[in-house]
């Protein structure tokens, strides 16, 4: 499959040679370009990409340092289903007590690695943050989660997602980047919007976002903010997992509703704006 990007950037290295230069030595000379057009990280970026790994790296060690040897195969699991998340609220109930901040940084570097490596399975982590802490504690903890791993992912991307973004995802990165370009002058509306809404994965909007050139202050924000309706439904389900049957009844017809009303206040500067243009 052709990627559309690595050709733009193929065209785009070789446009100042003239017509019929692509085997000139100065056309041979603009290849090595393309390795160093790559969009690298800024020095923040790179400062905050160390620090999730850092607190990836420190939660693990906690974990292991403090987890009751013998119990290393019922804490040390990803939960895949509701039952999982019923046997690990069980089995973690006692040590999350006794071990809170180590649980915590566990469970955070457990969350920023499953997002940042599209790893799926948040969701269930998301339930038992509820389930453990309750609604207020466990939403801030899903929140901080979700946009650090998201943040990872963004990095990730940035470095080295092209290439995967545009073979998975071809049609969406398409019609994402058009819907950006229209938008860039309301660009965190916009983000806000799909972050609260389940227009597109956020999955795909963490890999996508650097390759269209959404900035990372505008990315972080919309994260930040527009993942806490869902972080709030998710999180107090978790109060009541035994009631729960489907993760499916997460977002039944009523939710979604509800979610997308509030994202449609996120786009209404961009709404009256174009009206006003118009008029």
């Amino acid at each position: 499959m052709a990627m559309p990007f690595a050709r733009r950037d193929i065209e785009a290295a070789g446009a100042g040679a003239g017509p019929g230069s692509d085997d000139s030595p100065a056309a041979k000379k603009g290849k090595p370009e393309l390795a160093r057009a790559r969009p690298a990280l800024t020095r923040s970026e790179a400062f905050a990409f160390a620090a999730v790994l850092a607190l990836f790296t420190a939660g693990i060690f906690c974990v292991f340092l403090t987890a009751p040897r013998g119990e290393f195969g019922q804490i040390l699991r990803l939960p895949r289903s509701l039952a999982d998340v019923r046997l690990l609220k069980d089995n973690l109930a006692v040590y999350a007590r006794d071990y809170q901040t180590n649980f915590m940084l566990g469970y955070c570097s457990i969350y920023i690695f499953m997002q940042t490596f599209m790893i799926p399975g948040t969701i269930f982590m998301s339930l038992l943050a509820g389930a453990l802490f309750g609604v207020i504690k466990g939403g801030i903890l899903v929140v901080f989660t979700a946009t650090a791993g998201g943040s990872s992912c963004y990095f990730v991307s940035k470095l080295i997602g092209r290439p995967l973004v545009s073979w998975l995802w071809p049609e969406k990165l398409r019609y994402f980047q058009s819907e950006i370009a229209k938008r860039r002058e309301k660009l965190l509306n916009y983000m806000l919007f799909l972050r609260i809404t389940p227009t597109l994965p956020n999955t795909f909007i963490n890999m996508a976002s650097p390759i269209v050139d959404i900035p990372f202050h505008i990315f972080f924000a919309a994260t930040l903010v527009g993942l806490i309706p869902a972080s709030y439904i998710t999180v107090k389900a978790g109060r009541a997992l035994g009631d729960l049957k489907s993760v499916r009844e997460l977002y039944d017809f009523k939710t979604l509703v509800v979610l997308f009303l509030i994202g449609s206040v996120a786009v209404v500067p961009t709404i009256l704006k174009r009206k006003r243009t118009y008029e």
